[in-house]
This record gives structure tokens, C-alpha cells and sequence, in this order.
């Protein structure tokens, strides 16, 4: 009776599982899932963490050489690189030019500006406030704008204000002021 206990044959064997799931339900096989699962995954997370701690336990190599930052640069450095930065004063006119070029080609209709010089002696700089009444679309007036700014490198955009007589009207009005930075020329 024992060696037929023993010979149970693997469809046998697959019976009992199958009742044995059928009697516990779903629940349980789902825990027993989980926790073989789980001991799956600590057995297999030992031996990488002991790996980790190894590593962790050695010295890190000394640096070869010792890496020292650059001194940032000086005032009169920091004046020079800003003066390279300005435009010319005596293109000035060129610049609004360049200014009038691009918001046509954006098709913005442009009449005339407003103009303004000033000197700055701390930065030795002169500056040019320009004030350009424009009408066009919404993009287009931003277009004009951003492309000025990649144009004129030396140029900041101060203000812009917009303004739109009826909800439905297509076109805008606005006013643009530019200040573009000038360096006298050099001799």
C-alpha cells in the first residue's frame, strides 16, 4: 500500500492542487501568490544589497589634481565685456532703420516714432529710447518685437502696451518702446 502512495502520477498530483485552490478560494491564492512573490523577491534583493554595502565600503581614489575655479572676473573685466556688447552710437540711425525693416516685414503698419537720447556715466553708455506707435495682429506686433531683440542684441524691449478699439477687431494697436545701448565710436 505504500509504493501505490508513492507512485501518485503527475495528473494525480495536479487533481489535488486544483481542490486544494477550489477549497481555499480566491482570496488565499491570491495571498499565497503574493507571499512567494515576495519571498522571490527578498531572496533575490540579499545578495544585491551585500554587492551595494561592498561597494559602499571601499575608499573612493584621491583626486590627481585639485580643480580651482576660475576668480570671477573683475569690475573693469566686467565693464570691458558690456562695452563690447553695445552697439555703435553713430549707426543709431541704421538701428531704427533695422527697426523699421523688421516690423514691415512683419506687416505692421508703422508711421513714425518717438526718440530720446540719454548718457549714462557710470556704464559710459549712451542710451536711445525709441517709441514706435504699431497696428497690426497680436502675433505679429510679438514677432516684430522678439525679432528685434535677436537683431539688436544691445536693445531691451521697456515696455509694450496694447490696445484694441472693438472685441472683434482683428487688427491691434500698440505701443512699443526699445532702448538700444550705445558705445561712442572708438578712434
Amino acid at each position: 500500500m505504500k509504493a501505490q502512495q508513492m507512485q501518485l502520477s503527475v495528473p494525480a498530483l495536479l487533481l489535488r492542487a486544483r481542490l486544494a485552490v477550489a477549497r481555499a478560494g480566491p482570496g488565499a491564492c491570491a495571498a499565497a501568490v503574493l507571499c512567494v512573490a515576495g519571498a522571490a523577491a527578498w531572496a533575490w534583493l540579499i545578495p544585491q544589497r551585500a554587492e551595494q554595502r561592498q561597494e559602499l565600503a571601499r575608499p573612493l581614489p584621491l583626486p590627481s589634481a585639485l580643480v580651482v575655479a576660475a576668480p570671477p572676473p573683475s569690475a573693469n573685466e566686467n565693464l570691458a565685456l558690456f562695452q563690447e556688447t553695445l552697439g555703435e552710437k553713430r549707426y543709431a540711425e541704421q538701428h531704427v532703420k533695422v527697426l523699421f525693416g523688421l516690423a514691415a516685414k512683419a506687416g505692421l503698419s508703422l508711421n513714425q516714432g518717438e526718440y530720446k537720447f540719454g548718457y549714462d556715466k557710470a556704464s559710459r553708455a549712451t542710451s536711445y529710447q525709441i517709441t514706435l506707435p504699431v497696428k497690426g495682429s497680436y502675433q505679429a506686433i510679438w514677432q516684430f518685437a522678439l525679432a528685434a531683440l535677436r537683431e539688436l542684441p544691445f536693445a531691451a524691449l521697456d515696455d509694450i502696451g496694447f490696445r484694441r478699439e472693438n472685441i472683434g477687431d482683428a487688427q491691434v494697436e500698440a505701443r512699443v518702446r526699445f532702448t538700444l545701448y550705445l558705445k561712442d565710436a572708438q578712434p
